[in-house]
Order: C-alpha cells, then sequence, then structure tokens
C-alpha cells in the first residue's frame, strides 16, 4: 500500500476462511492479502500444496538449473483466477529492482523468473519464500461485502503462518491466534 492508501484495507493481512464458505476452492483457506485497494483485492491462499509438485520439480520443468541442493518445498496453489501464472512471496532480504513489490515490513511478491533463479541458487536466494500457482482476486466492493457476511476473518500475519510448511494446521493456527477453536466454530454465520 502507498502512504495515501485508507487504513481500512487490508493489505498485508491474513484472510480466514469461516468454516461452511460454500465454496470448496476456500474451504479452510489462509490467504495473504498481497493488495487491497477501492478496486480490487488480491491475495495468495498459503495452506492449499499443489499434490506432487514441489518447488525444485517446477524449477527444473521451467529449465531453471540449481545450484544447490534446494529443499523440497512443495508449490501452493495461490487461488483459482490464472493458474498457469506463478508468485513468489518470500522476505524482503531478496528483492528484483524492477519487479519485487513490497506489501509489508519483511515481505514482497515477486512474479519473475529472476526470483526462480534466486531461490536455485545460494548467494541471492531469499530466507524464507513460497512459490504458489494461481491467484485469489476480488472485484471493487466483493471483498469487504462478504467479510461483513461473515465469510472471512482477518488477523494479522507471522512468518510461520505464511511461509510454514504446516499446512494441514494454518487454519487452526490463524483462528488460535484469534482465540478461536476451529472445532466451536459454527459453519452458520449470524448477525448481530
Amino acid at each position: 500500500m502507498s502512504d495515501d492508501d485508507d487504513g481500512a484495507f487490508l493489505t498485508g493481512r491474513l484472510l480466514i476462511a469461516m468454516p461452511g464458505i460454500g465454496d470448496p476452492r476456500f474451504e479452510r483457506a489462509v490467504i495473504f492479502l498481497c493488495a487491497h485497494n477501492a478496486e480490487h483485492a488480491m491475495g495468495l491462499t498459503v495452506n492449499r500444496p499443489v499434490e506432487g509438485l514441489s518447488v525444485p520439480n517446477l524449477l527444473k520443468r521451467l529449465g531453471v538449473s540449481s545450484s544447490i541442493e534446494m529443499p523440497e518445498d512443495l508449490v501452493l496453489m495461490g487461488g483459482p483466477v490464472e493458474r498457469d501464472r506463478g508468485f513468489v512471496l518470500h522476505t524482503d532480504d531478496y528483492v528484483s529492482p524492477e519487479s519485487s513489490l513490497s506489501i509489508i515490513p519483511g515481505v514482497r511478491l515477486t512474479a519473475t523468473r529472476d526470483v526462480l533463479e534466486a531461490l536455485a541458487g545460494h548467494n541471492r536466494r531469499p530466507r524464507r519464500s513460497l512459490m504458489a500457482l494461481g491467484y485469489a482476486g476480488w472485484g471493487a466492493g466483493q471483498l469487504e461485502r462478504e467479510i461483513r457476511e461473515n465469510t472471512w476473518l482477518t488477523c494479522e500475519p507471522d512468518e510461520r503462518l505464511i511461509f510454514g510448511d504446516d499446512h494441514e494446521h494454518k487454519w487452526s493456527q490463524a483462528l488460535a491466534k484469534l482465540g478461536f477453536a476451529a472445532e466451536k466454530l459454527s459453519s452458520q454465520a449470524g448477525r448481530a
């Protein structure tokens, strides 16, 4: 967000899907919001691994050679929009001057080949990263409406929730950060 953006926007926060969201693509989803303003919102789901696809495997398929033994991090399904497009969310110790977008202090987003080459090498590799295919997107006012309808909760992110590899438990961990136990939440939305 730029300095003149309204503080009500949620860039850099996590969205946590409420039980019974009604869309299997977002059931138990935890989404890091990379952009949110009056016109749109865009985020990456941080807890949905693509079955059988690791970062080293994908880099090899893309012709990016590795000079290091890479960790077997899983590629994530970032969302249902443009699923053939890749994004790397990473710590800010890596920056591509031409293409890295600063999201919040400590976290950047890069979607160009240079970040893939950095992941495959030891000299410029970010300390923490996740690779996602596709993204979640909302039009003007859509996300705000969904939040008012109790479809999403929001919370502050931390490195464990963004970059951690315990994908199965991120949803309940995010809820716990807000003081909720997953088993106590109702799938029925209510209004006061």
